[in-house]
């Protein structure tokens, strides 16, 4: 196979990997089993979902230690490539940091704000486990060729979280601990009518 065609596959690859992430069951892809408290507002529906894998990144503080970020790569389901970036950065929309998506084929960024109370019923998450999410869009920002696949989200669930957790016990101030997680984000845009 020549450098050239190499190259031509992999492009097919990675304009296809959206449309296989979105195909999941038929086409749909089913909301998580989640309680009322972190349920996405009706007419919104899942158009994305990933595992992510990272680390949740804290540093101590005088009063302990203190999450300042993520940092994770995001894949769909059942495929070996990278969909998705997922770390902090500066919303452009209010100027605050905050939690970022963004698309590794199209460029485009969502930013987002916990939306309620995070949960932390054991019911649903896991010993150990940083708690359950339900994110409002705060900002979205096509791509820089116009990509527009993650700014048309409106809400982000973290479900099924494992590990995460903030490092137990005192700390010296000004240690950073990179905590192994990982989780399934689903991206959800409004409802065509």
């Amino acid at each position: 196979m020549t450098h050239r065609s190499l190259f031509a596959s992999a492009f097919v690859l990675a304009l296809a990997l959206p449309v296989v992430a979105s195909a999941q069951n038929g086409g749909r892809i089913e909301a998580p089993d989640v309680p009322s408290s972190i349920a996405v507002p009706e007419g919104n529906v899942a158009f994305l979902q990933t595992r992510g894998y990272g680390t949740q990144q804290y540093i101590c503080l005088p009063a302990g230690w203190k999450q300042f970020g993520p940092q994770a790569t995001l894949y769909p389901q059942n495929a070996p490539m990278q969909i998705a970036t997922h770390f902090l950065s500066t919303n452009p929309q209010d100027g605050l940091p905050r939690p970022t998506w963004q698309d590794a084929h199209d460029g485009s960024r969502v930013w987002g704000k916990v939306f309620g109370l995070p949960l932390t019923d054991s019911n649903y998450v896991a010993p150990g486990a940083i708690p359950w999410l339900l994110l409002e869009a705060a900002g979205t920002a096509e791509g820089p060729i116009g990509g527009e696949v993650l700014a048309k989200t409106t809400f982000i669930h973290r479900v099924n979280t494992q590990g995460g957790v903030a490092p137990a016990g005192a700390c010296t101030v000004g240690a950073v601990a990179l905590v192994p997680y990982s989780t399934d984000y689903f991206f959800y845009r409004k409802e065509k009518e």
